[in-house]
């Protein structure tokens, strides 16, 4: 067996220049973005810090636009973070995702999109996701479970069959899916009691888009989490 990769960062610093192809590999990142910004909620204080993990180049930025927050994108490829900045972001932190460079409890809300299924040990992430964030704060994830439709879809299908925003090969290992009740466990031990919604793009959308006659396909919940999924919670106060 290969072992598990540790350099997922040398992808997106390769295709730094391809973070707004609506074309391209990483347009569905995009599509994700737009729907995580659905689970934001309304500031409740004029000083309020959203910080995007994993921002790579901002495309969750332009969907943040007029909501109030000072907005803080955090990310380990540099190329990314200086396409980032152009995009909405307030300011932008170098860091690896499993320490991130902020006080306890600091937070209003933190996002963290398809940054899971790229590291060693996503459960220590969570942690400090959950660590940074204040009580009543707002978590919001998206990734990949760890199931074998899962391992079809996202790796089998989306890295093989030649269509417009298919990733690389090798950007996915099945090994570092996550496991949704392990996920859903570390956050309630940390103050966070996460829902999961299940997200797959439009059937509608993805057809014109395939035809070029759409840029962008929307996502849309199903009920089924085994595949991509999203996760919100709010920070108890104990």
């Amino acid at each position: 067996m290969s072992e598990i990769r540790s350099d997922f960062i040398t992808d997106y610093d390769a295709l730094a220049d391809e973070w707004w192809d609506p074309r391209g590999s990483l347009a569905p990142l995009g599509w994700i973005a737009r729907a995580r910004a659905a689970f934001v909620p309304t500031p409740v204080t004029d000083t309020a810090t959203l910080v995007d993990v994993a921002c790579g180049g901002g495309l969750f930025g332009p969907h943040l636009e007029g909501k109030g927050y000072k907005v803080i994108g955090v990310d380990l490829s540099q190329k990314s973070l200086e396409v980032a900045l152009g995009h909405g972001y307030d300011g932008v932190v170098r860091s690896d995702i499993s320490w991130l460079p902020f006080p306890d409890a600091s937070i209003d809300v933190v996002t963290a999109g398809q940054c899971l299924e790229h590291v060693r040990d996503p459960y220590t992430v969570v942690e400090e996701l959950c660590r940074v964030l204040r009580p009543g704060g707002t978590l919001v994830l998206d990734t990949i479970a760890d199931t074998k439709i899962a391992r079809l879809l996202s790796i089998t299908v989306a890295e093989n069959v030649p269509l417009p925003g298919r990733p690389p090969k090798g950007t996915h290992d099945h090994r570092l899916f996550v496991n949704r009740k392990r996920l859903i466990a570390v956050a309630r031990a940390h103050g966070v009691e996460l829902t999961l919604h299940g997200l797959r793009p439009s059937i509608r959308d993805g057809l014109p888009f395939l035809v070029r006659r759409r840029e962008e396909v929307r996502m849309v919940p199903v009920g089924s989490t085994a595949v991509l999924f999203l996760g919100v919670g709010t920070k108890s106060a104990s």
